[in-house]
């Protein structure tokens, strides 16, 4: 069985890749996405952060808050930071 499109295959994986999109993800986007609840969603936002990522906040009309990578770290990056 494959499929043309695959799917994140980690919960980190699909934040990130929400994180990704254009328009980003807000909060709640992600809890849902994850089951995760708020508190650890910015938990798990603080630790992009450290590792490298580059994150903004940027209001979405009566959505609220959107947060959105703008600059992931290079690769080199990222394997010191595990």
């Amino acid at each position: 069985m494959s499929s043309t499109t695959s799917k994140p295959k980690t919960k980190s994986a699909k934040v990130i890749a929400l994180l990704s999109r254009t328009k980003g993800a807000t909060l709640l986007e992600i809890c849902k996405a994850t089951n995760w609840k708020s508190h650890s969603v910015r938990a798990f936002l603080t630790g992009l952060r450290k590792k490298g990522f580059v994150l903004t906040r940027e209001q979405r009309g009566d959505d609220g808050t959107a947060y959105r990578i703008t600059q992931s770290p290079g690769k080199n990056e990222l394997k010191g930071a595990a």
